[in-house]
């Protein structure tokens, strides 16, 4: 379960709506928030806590503090796709507005952490990463981001994206590799696994849930002679949909 958004509304109301239905104060612009409040939530083995790169720990714990660029590469074979998704999606809720043309240059984006949290006690209740295009304000992904436990025990990424009355959402398995880099993976085969999940709650007040175990996302966060970057790559049926390549620059 996550945060759902409610019919007729866009991301860009999402955060006070939330916060108005629950209870909760925002901040915005906090330099000492990041993605995770700490790589340890992650629980990852001493050796591979050992060998995560100290400069990826930091943009995970400090994202605020980090200028991002992007670059988007489209498989021909499924640039309808996300054409597809402009349409029904993106223009209407202001979410989710990927390029359907491919950006070979790097294009700035403002990346915004938003925290919402309990006025009593000062607990943290939801993290949200609002990232917009420089060029022209729209949004690329407003994102709730935590942690969860599956049923295995793994702990993994977890982020929902708000849609009208549901959300999607995407589990994400971290693992670090020999050189440092963090890899985060959607991978799985059945409903509890990593994955993309799809939830909607219907007219009835019931709630229902699909998990796409055919499409998914492969996150590599490395770091190559100081400077951070990422490649992601989403796939559908083992097939390469979409490749996103980020630099992210700590602010001076």
């Amino acid at each position: 379960m996550g945060p759902f958004g409610k019919s007729g509304s866009t991301v860009d109301n999402f955060v006070y709506q939330l916060a108005e239905d629950e209870n909760l104060t925002i901040e915005r612009n906090s330099v000492s928030h990041g993605i995770i409040s700490s790589i340890k939530d992650l629980k990852l083995s001493d050796a591979e806590s050992d060998r995560l790169s100290p400069s990826i720990i930091d943009f995970y714990e400090n994202t605020r503090l980090y200028k991002l660029k992007l670059s988007v590469h489209w498989n021909p074979l499924f640039k309808i796709f996300g054409s597809l998704v402009t349409n029904l999606f993106s223009n209407r809720i202001k979410q989710l507005n990927i390029p359907t043309k491919n950006i070979e240059g790097l294009n700035q984006i403002n990346s915004e952490i938003i925290t919402l949290k309990d006025p009593e006690s000062g607990e943290l209740k939801y993290t949200i990463w609002y990232r917009t295009f420089v060029s022209t304000g729209q949004v690329v992904y407003s994102g709730v981001y935590t942690t969860c436990m599956l049923p295995s025990g793994k702990i993994c990424v977890k982020a929902v994206f708000p849609l009208p009355k549901g959300n999607a959402t995407v589990i994400m398995s971290p693992s670090v590799g020999p050189n440092g880099e963090l890899r985060l993976d959607s991978s799985g085969k059945s409903f509890g696994d990593p994955g993309f999940y799809f939830l909607l709650n219907d007219s009835k007040g019931d709630f229902w849930s699909q998990y796409i175990g055919s499409f998914r996302d492969h996150l590599n966060v490395y770091c190559h002679e100081g400077n951070i970057g990422a490649e992601q790559t989403l796939t559908l049926w083992h097939q390469r949909v979409l490749r996103i390549n980020y630099e992210m620059h700590r602010a001076k």
